[in-house]
């Protein structure tokens, strides 16, 4: 069960925190569990883990291939490994490997990419992934998740000691806004509906969730009732939930911090032709590349913002 915060405001504990600690908590009870990291482990808030549990941490340097091979074949003997990069090198650079070394070989990985999308800021371009979801979500048998604060990651690391199979995890490194209390807990391959409504659904995740929130309360303000939807879980999508909402407010939005070509938008458009077909509008990237910028500026510049989910779900409702 999930509870919303009353007030959503920046969360005090810092994305890296959550997952170092929820780890090392694991970590003590669990003597499988393996931290992996490719020269990172500053920037990942590994140290820690590192310190305590030198013959469960590996550095792998740079050299994120082989970090994924040692990973699955880590997972072979019995260990729960859990592999850490920037979101660019845990997918584009290891797409291979995480095809025939973890997923194709039914090995059993963890694997954590940091900084997606605009969260990668200054370190521009090369460093953005706006593409990892898409191209991993084509990979047979791999669980993509994008947890929305640090409540919602802990509770997803610590289910991931239990499971077998190939789990990937964007999240960003830093501070997001805080959106659940404490004690919540969540069922993977389901989405969260964080509040109801009958005109519009705005379907978000990551960093987007907090916008969704935000645009809600615009609409709100214009007498439109909007639902927010929490799809933490990529794939598998929560379909069912996707039909619900189509079926119940005709008219849906999309709101993701990556590509709507073969990200959640295309997710959730898949769904909806299956199932009850209606509007649908794409808050995010628009096939673009990464830039260097602040976060404030980057979402501005791509349009990730309660305004641009505002028009978007005013033009979703026009086309009913």
């Amino acid at each position: 069960m999930f509870k919303v915060l009353n007030t959503i405001e920046k969360s005090p504990v810092l994305m890296r925190d959550a997952y170092c600690n929820t780890l090392m908590d694991m970590a003590k009870t669990n003597k499988n569990i393996v931290a992996l990291d490719a020269d990172l482990v500053s920037s990942s808030g590994m140290k820690n883990f590192f310190k305590a549990y030198p013959d469960r941490a590996i550095q792998c340097g740079i050299a994120e291939a082989n970090m994924i091979g040692i990973a699955a074949g880590l997972s072979l003997t019995g260990k729960v490994p859990f592999a850490h990069s920037f979101g660019t090198f845990a997918s584009r650079r290891v797409a291979d490997q995480i095809f025939i070394s973890a997923s194709y070989a039914k090995a059993n990985v963890r694997i954590i990419g940091s900084d997606p999308g605009v969260t990668a800021a200054y370190n521009g371009g090369t460093h953005m992934p706006f593409e990892d979801m898409a191209m991993l979500r084509a990979i047979p048998e791999i669980t993509l998740l994008e947890p929305a604060d640090p409540v919602a990651l802990e509770d997803i690391v610590r289910q991931l000691a239990d499971v077998w199979g190939v789990y990937y995890i964007r999240m960003a490194r830093k501070n997001v806004m805080g959106i659940y209390e404490q004690g919540s807990t969540f069922e993977i391959g389901k989405g969260n509906m964080l509040r109801n409504g009958t005109d519009v659904t705005i379907i978000a995740s990551g960093i987007m969730v907090a916008e969704a929130l935000k645009a809600a309360d615009i609409l709100a303000e214009l007498g439109v009732s909007a639902r927010v939807v929490d799809m933490f879980t990529w794939k598998p999508l929560d379909e069912e939930l996707v039909a619900r909402c189509a079926e119940d407010t005709g008219a849906i939005v999309t709101a993701e911090n990556h590509n709507t070509v073969g990200g959640l938008g295309g997710a959730v458009a898949e769904a909806v032709v299956k199932s009850v077909p209606c509007p649908i509008e794409m808050i995010g990237s628009q096939d673009q590349f990464g830039q260097v910028g602040t976060e404030a500026y980057l979402r501005q510049a791509y349009n990730l913002t309660a305004d641009a989910i505002v028009e978007a779900a005013k033009k979703a409702i026009e086309r009913k």
